[in-house]
């Protein structure tokens, strides 16, 4: 392990790269209506597959324990570059679906350890996407570190989740106002964005988080479609439907990282929205990660 951290650290040091992200690699339990598989999963590696096949300069920062380092051979393997701090566990999820695939019942046996900043001070990017699962995986402190020198954006999800007695229940977030000032990219859901605002009304939310200095919300719901609020615009983005409905896991990652992508090039919100859209429905059609590429996308949005 010593050897590998040390390799990764001389690996990184130098490179700027153009899209870091930074999360916990987890071991999931998934069960459906169809059947129960093992993998993989959490926003590190859902977000990661789906950036392999894109030209696109990317590092992997994550937490997990030895038992589990083939998962980061894995994707090595995929040529996606990884720097990786040692955590006494891995996270272990349970994801149960039911018939309707945007709901979920999610169980923890495992947690990983926090993100050290000291682990992350060496990491040049332009932007660092922040995947924590659960509250305390990333502090206020890192966020604050990294955007005094780069472009934070953050998937909400986890900063509102606890485990208690191996369930993940829902919680506040008390450094939210502090926090979210430093984030210019947010994703949220529909129920995220009211557990977070406590607001009934999307738009009303919406401006609650563009008042505590969001530039750029991202409102996700499922088969309806998402919705991006920026700089007092409002985009609606379509949900293209999926050929077949077969796992639902890492679709919010999956778009997020078609999504950041598109608008690291500098296309505009509206485009990048719907790419990001159409990343997501090809990832629903198969178990797993996305493992396809821009030009499976592109062909998605002209047929529609």
């Amino acid at each position: 392990m010593a050897q590998c951290l040390l390799s990764c650290l001389i690996d990184t040091h130098k490179t700027m790269y153009d899209i870091c992200c930074i999360g916990h690699i987890t071991s999931d339990k998934i069960v459906n209506a169809q059947t129960t598989s093992y993998q993989p999963g959490g926003t590190a590696w859902y977000f990661s597959c789906a950036m392999q096949n894109l030209p696109i300069n990317y590092l992997l920062a994550t937490a997990l324990a030895p038992a589990e380092m083939h998962y980061v051979n894995e994707l090595r393997d995929k040529g996606i570059s990884i720097q990786v701090q040692p955590s006494a566990h891995t996270v272990y999820f349970e994801n149960i679906y039911g018939d309707n695939p945007d709901h979920r019942t999610q169980n923890v046996l495992h947690k990983a350890d926090a993100f050290s900043l000291d682990e992350l001070l060496n990491i040049d990017a332009k932007l660092f996407h922040l995947g924590p699962l659960l509250a305390d995986d990333i502090s206020t402190e890192i966020i604050k570190t990294l955007a005094k020198k780069s472009t934070v954006t953050l998937d909400i999800q986890g900063y509102l989740r606890e485990v208690i007695n191996g369930k993940v229940h829902a919680t506040g977030w008390r450094e939210k106002a502090e926090a979210l000032q430093y984030i210019s990219i947010l994703k949220t859901d529909v129920a995220e964005l009211k557990a977070l605002t406590g607001l009934n009304s999307v738009t009303d939310g919406a401006k609650q988080v563009a008042d505590w200095g969001v530039k750029e919300l991202i409102v996700t719901n499922g088969s309806q479609g998402s919705v991006i609020y920026a700089d007092g615009d409002v985009f609606q983005i379509p949900a293209y439907p999926p050929k077949k409905l077969i796992d639902a896991t890492g679709c919010g990652d999956t778009y997020m990282a078609g999504y950041l992508y598109q608008r690291d090039k500098g296309v505009p919100i509206q485009q990048a929205g719907e790419f990001a859209a159409a990343m997501a429905s090809l990832k629903i059609e198969k178990a797993g990660a996305f493992d396809g590429d821009e030009a499976d996308v592109l062909a998605i949005l002209n047929k529609y």
